[in-house]
């Protein structure tokens, strides 16, 4: 995790589902959810590419649109 997470004073809810996000964020939590963790576990060099664990998720039932798989692939540097 990087020092900005580690040092903000708010805590952090790992959520998916879109109104628990919204109800914990009008509650002051900073929300993360599973991709943005996955983007944080490449920067921090815990998996060389994370296109194969979107494409699980994928699989297994996560909802990721084309728009987000694409958005998400590109910040991670996986796709031009």
């Amino acid at each position: 995790m990087n020092d900005a997470v580690r040092s903000s004073p708010h805590p952090t809810a790992l959520l998916d589902d879109s109104l628990a996000r919204r109800t914990a964020q009008a509650a002051g939590l900073m929300v993360w959810g599973t991709l943005r963790v996955l983007l944080e576990a490449k920067a921090q060099g815990l998996t060389d590419t994370i296109e194969p664990l979107v494409s699980r998720l994928a699989e297994n039932g996560m909802w990721i649109s084309g728009e987000i798989r694409h958005r998400i692939l590109r910040l991670a540097g996986e796709l031009p």
